[in-house]
């Protein structure tokens, strides 16, 4: 998933030059590569989750409320905590909280509660947060204003490096372990001691990523004078939110919305998905494996994107891709076998280029209130809290082919949005 920039609250240039500059701008990638991988690796932790305490599709999808959820609670006090201490000490701030969420699964993991999960995912998703909300600004001022964007683009392709990869050694590390013991017979007790002796695998993944997380909260930590900071006048953050008047930033907003809803809730279904009989009937690693590639497809289709949005109207190559999308939808509930298996991984490449492009068409015309309007737009990624949820609620109710009705009306509704911002923006 591709993130915004957020207001950036204070001014910043590296304390000695280039090789400072070089420095730096190699410590923020290597943030858009955890920060990416992490997130990802939710769609590993659910299935697990889901079969440790045989929940339903809905109740698994909690984990992506309790994570998405921290965008939007997190977002704009991780601005104010920049604005007071800095970039630099900001990201120690959000990488401790990274560890301290990594390092909460150990008690959750003895509890043998759900509950307890949901609350380390959060506070890990917290952490993320700030990171993010020092990592797109700062990436934009290493460098001279001219090559900016091409410097973000370039940090997103850490990002999505992250994507793939995290999943792929998290399908083997903690699917794999999958128990055969059939815990639904299991009660009281011997529940409990299952739970907990399974559950030690998700711990020890994560104890990993804490230790990491640690070392390059230290790193940063010795290395935070290397930029100097220049703090701005304090602004009102909630006068951003007057921009949701205008009915072409508003829409663009409410399609971050859908856009993260729906690509998160597909990349949580995938696992389970293609465990089903009539599409691949993988077991739980091979099917996790595979999260891979719908993250990679992510990664290729930028590149291909990034071309195509030269030659073409963005408006209508988002209005494209999100047809596309819709038609993948389509066939893959509709089929079976590797057509519907494969269609639905497919997805990923389309979606390559719709955050970035309904990004820049929002926020078309707002001027000297773009930084506002990129704040707004972050906390719009709540859309993963709560899209993925409402899928669950269907796969319940109908199974998880009729669920995929739930993001194609999200794709719907982007595709109008293309069609709606075709023409530039009149200032």
């Amino acid at each position: 998933m591709q993130s915004p920039s957020i207001t950036a609250p204070t001014t910043a240039v590296p304390a000695q030059g280039p090789d400072n500059a070089a420095s730096l701008r190699l410590f923020v990638f290597a943030l858009f590569f955890i920060f990416g991988g992490i997130t990802s690796l939710n769609d590993v932790i659910i299935p697990k989750l889901k079969d440790l305490f045989t929940l339903s599709h809905a109740q698994s999808m909690l984990v992506q409320s309790a994570f998405f959820a921290a965008y939007f609670i997190v977002s704009i006090p991780a601005a104010a905590i920049v604005r007071r201490i800095g970039y630099m000490r900001t990201a120690v701030v959000g990488l401790l909280t990274m560890t301290a969420g990594c390092l909460l699964f150990i008690p959750a993991a003895s509890s043998g509660l759900f509950a307890t999960f949901l609350l380390a995912l959060f506070v890990l998703a917290s952490g993320v947060t700030i990171v993010q909300v020092v990592s797109n600004p700062l990436i934009s001022m290493l460098g001279a204003p001219k090559t900016a964007h091409s410097r973000l683009t370039f940090a997103q392709a850490f990002n999505s490096l992250g994507t793939t990869v995290f999943p792929y050694v998290g399908a083997i590390v903690i699917l794999g372990s999958l128990a055969t013991v059939d815990h639904t017979q299991l009660t009281g007790a011997a529940l409990a001691a299952y739970r907990t002796a399974e559950s030690q695998v998700v711990v020890s993944t994560y104890i990993g990523l804490a230790v990491a997380l640690a070392l390059v909260a230290l790193v940063v930590w010795f290395n935070r004078t290397k930029l100097v900071e220049t703090p701005e006048p304090a602004t009102n953050m909630l006068a951003a939110f007057t921009l949701l008047k205008q009915p072409r930033f508003a829409f663009g907003t409410a399609c971050i919305f859908l856009y993260v809803g729906g690509e998160v809730a597909i990349g949580s279904l995938i696992v389970n998905y293609l465990m089903q009989a009539d599409v691949l009937g993988m077991g739980a690693e091979d099917a996790g494996k595979h999260v891979a590639l719908y993250w990679g497809g992510a990664m290729v289709g930028r590149f291909i994107g990034a071309y195509l949005l030269r030659v073409f109207s963005p408006g209508k190559v988002l209005a494209s891709a999100a047809a596309v999308t819709i038609l993948l939808l389509l066939i893959s509930a509709n089929s079976t076998g590797l057509v519907s298996g494969w269609s639905l991984l497919a997805i990923g490449l389309f979606n390559s280029i719709m955050f970035p492009t309904i990004f820049s068409l929002a926020s078309e015309g707002l001027g000297d209130r773009a930084a506002e309007g990129s704040g707004v737009i972050c906390m719009a990624i709540v859309g993963g809290a709560i899209v993925p949820y409402i899928t669950g609620v269907a796969a319940d109710a109908a199974g998880l082919k009729m669920a995929l009705i739930v993001p194609a009306i999200c794709y719907a509704l982007i595709l109008s949005f293309g069609w709606y911002a075709r023409r530039p923006a009149i200032n």
